[in-house]
């Protein structure tokens, strides 16, 4: 399999960043890792290998990106301000930086995907940009900035929490008919460590539902954990719908 990791500068986050390529053409997808993760994470726990025959047979190109998650959404007991700051620097890397790069590879429109705090990123970027990508796969995410916070918010971290902004999206926003043209796709299990998972997906259900936005909000069974096995189930199940294939 072609693999080749890539080093670039980050203005937005003013260090070098690191992204692993894996395949040479297919439908591009931008992965978020795991939560405090970075760009080997896919490859580390066996997510690479589990889709194998979809990169090497040209249907999907992984590019897999670091995270700052240690300076912002884990960093509890931190300066929220500088914490959120963070955040809404790593989303300017992503969209202004990781994209083109991945661009200059793949010109085709990337969809994002993420597992565990990845989902979350891969969430905030799609809902804030569905412009720039094709569709979405989030697995396990929790989607409620207050459980990261305590509670505290400001401007800044209300422009990556979907459970504040999308309920206040007025209902003629662009972005909604830009949604019901991509696929939406979010799931998570019901079983050890997807309680808040569970609880803030149904939210966003609800609040999708009450916007007339398309998403397919799944829910597994109560054997179904937040670890690595079944988001490997999940994502060869979920994959087809993607690209078409269903």
């Amino acid at each position: 399999m072609y693999r080749e990791e890539l080093i670039r500068w980050s203005q937005a986050l003013m260090r070098d960043m690191h992204m692993m390529v894996y395949g040479r053409g297919g439908m591009p997808l931008l992965c978020f890792p795991t939560q405090d993760s970075m760009c080997h994470n896919l490859e580390d726990f066996g997510m690479i290998d589990c889709l194998s025959d979809y990169i090497e047979g040209g249907k999907i190109q992984l590019f897999v990106v670091d995270t700052v998650d240690r300076e912002s959404w884990s960093d509890r007991g931190g300066n929220n301000a500088w914490r959120a700051l963070r955040q809404e620097q790593y989303f300017h890397y992503i969209v202004e930086e990781a994209l083109p790069a991945i661009k200059e590879i793949n010109p085709d429109t990337p969809a994002v995907t993420g597992f565990s705090m990845g989902a979350d990123h891969a969430v905030i970027t799609f809902l804030r940009r569905p412009d720039l990508f094709r569709g979405v796969i989030a697995l396990s995410g929790v989607y409620d900035a207050d459980y990261f916070f305590d509670g505290w918010m400001d401007s800044t971290l209300y422009e990556s929490s979907p459970e504040r902004f999308l309920p206040n999206m007025p209902a003629d926003h662009p972005y909604i008919s830009l949604y019901n043209q991509r696929k939406m796709i979010l799931c998570c299990g019901q079983g050890a460590w997807e309680e808040d998972g569970v609880r803030t997906l149904k939210f966003l259900e609800s609040v999708f539902r009450e916007k007339g936005i398309h998403a397919w909000c799944d829910f597994w069974g109560f054997d179904v954990n937040h670890d690595w096995p079944w988001w490997f189930k999940q994502m060869r199940y979920f994959l087809p719908f993607l690209l078409d294939d269903k």
